[in-house]
């Protein structure tokens, strides 16, 4: 049985702890009724739904309802070597398994930081894949498998998909570069690393995104200059609607703006 924190969704080992180490980082939060554990098995007894539907030729959006801890969108992406799961979802149902197994399964599961681990191994182990955690993230991990594989730096798991790590929100923080994708000009997974805000025009750049936390101008500025040496269009966040048809162009122009703010440079505004 797969066992999950309920408040950010991450799979977990027995014995179980007495609060989710992940929720009780300042990055995130643990509720104020205490930790709640829940189980895959609960989920589907409960109704759970999971729908994958295509954001584009060759990359799939897959989502659950209702969502599971922080809410993410797992996005599917499709190669002829392989498919990579990215972000994956804190669940996994029978229905979700044959949708997926119908767009060629799975060979890889990647997350963008720990807060997106989600039941990565569940989903491993029902596609004979690969879990693969930056290494600098994997004291994250709450639940150890065989199956995961660490890495760092830059990896290209599949052909034409590359798993960079930046930085940032967590040290091991990654995009993934689908260059195939955005009808060949390509296309970022951004995660949290760069998150897509609701305008459709900026991203941000944070330490923790629940509490607010921002991350330094030096910060800011190393991760949109890494940005800038990268080819893509489209960049996807892991909330379903975030995305921008800009990316480069929104990385710059979001990061002057950040460290503009935090640098006191419009502090007259306030």
């Amino acid at each position: 049985m797969t066992i999950l924190c309920a408040t950010c969704g991450v799979e977990t080992a027995e014995p179980l702890p007495e609060t989710c180490r992940i929720c009780a980082d300042e990055r995130q939060w643990v509720p104020l009724h205490g930790q709640i554990w829940t189980s895959v098995d609960e989920q589907v007894a409960d109704g759970m739904h999971v729908d994958v539907v295509e954001l584009e030729p060759g990359a799939w959006a897959v989502t659950s309802e209702p969502a599971v801890g922080i809410g993410q969108r797992s996005i599917l992406v499709q190669t002829e070597g392989g498919n990579l799961l990215w972000d994956p979802l804190g669940t996994i149902t029978d229905d979700a398994i044959e949708q997926v197994a119908e767009l060629g399964g799975l060979a890889f599961v990647a997350a963008s930081h720990p807060h997106m681990f989600g039941v990565q191994c569940a989903w491993a182990e029902a596609f004979d894949a690969r879990v693969l955690v930056n290494e600098r993230d994997a004291s994250w991990v709450a639940r150890p498998h065989e199956r995961i594989e660490e890495w760092d730096g830059e990896l290209e798991p599949l052909p034409g998909v590359r798993l960079i790590r930046f930085g940032g929100h967590f040290p091991g923080a990654a995009v993934a570069l689908w260059e195939a994708g955005s009808g060949g000009e390509g296309s970022l997974l951004a995660g949290d690393t760069m998150q897509p805000k609701p305008d459709r025009a900026s991203v941000a750049f944070m330490r923790s995104y629940p509490n607010d936390i921002p991350l330094s101008a030096g910060v800011v500025r190393r991760l949109a200059d890494q940005a800038a040496g990268l080819r893509f269009r489209r960049m996807y966040g892991n909330i379903p609607g975030q995305v921008l048809e800009d990316g480069p162009e929104a990385v710059a122009r979001s990061a002057d703006r950040h460290i503009a703010w935090v640098t006191g440079e419009h502090d007259d505004l306030t």
